[in-house]
């Protein structure tokens, strides 16, 4: 389902019609909530780089979401940090100043990782995480997400106009019964691809 298909199918199922900013809202939001929803594999990216000595908070990409892992990398060897709170961290490594080897990592903000301890050196490291991938309103065609998982994008979307629409608490629980549905059926594709690849790669026990 295309860009165009998506909003003829919304305003001929609610039986109304919305400006394009309101069609893009409701279809944004509805993205945004099953890529926070359900880890997709078609998702994945990893990038590499290099700590700063004695900073204790790394960057994260632009379309970060979440992440899988975050590793230091020595030739083939992974060393793997533990993913934390910002609290434990803070707890755990209370002078900023002591630097070492990082063993664990919090999301700090939507821009930033904190480390801990401080790097002591300028660590080579990989992130693997999930991303943003392009919405179907900016793509204008099919994105994967409009290929192969129509259904949720479409009932999701149908849900945030019922809801925009102040529509009867019936209807929107019909659209809401939908969405949850197609979810459901999302998370087990989903979790069982994650499985299948993490077994494959090695990484299973290591994310444990």
């Amino acid at each position: 389902m295309d860009y165009a298909a998506l909003k003829t199918n919304i305003q001929d199922i609610v039986e109304n019609t919305f400006t394009t900013d309101q069609l893009n809202l409701f279809i944004q939001q509805a993205e945004q909530k099953i890529y926070n929803l359900v880890q997709f594999p078609a998702i994945r990216k990893n990038v590499s780089g290099n700590l700063s000595t004695g900073n204790t908070y790394m960057g994260l990409p632009t379309d970060f979401l979440y992440s899988y892992s975050l590793a230091i990398k020595n030739g083939n060897n992974y060393d793997y940090l533990l993913q934390k709170d910002v609290n434990f961290i803070r707890e755990a490594y209370p002078d900023p100043t002591v630097q070492g080897v990082p063993q664990h990592y919090a999301y700090f903000d939507d821009k930033y990782i904190l480390l801990g301890p401080t790097p002591n050196s300028t660590y080579y490291v990989e992130l693997h995480y999930g991303h943003y991938p392009e919405s179907i309103v900016t793509a204008g065609t099919t994105p994967w997400l409009g290929t192969d998982f129509d259904s949720a994008l479409l009932n999701g979307a149908l849900m945030e106009a019922a809801r925009f629409m102040k529509s009867e608490q019936d209807v929107v629980a019909m659209y809401e019964k939908e969405y949850v549905q197609s979810i459901k059926l999302l998370q087990n594709l989903g979790d069982g691809k994650l499985r299948k690849d993490a077994y494959r790669n090695g990484q299973y026990n290591q994310r444990k």
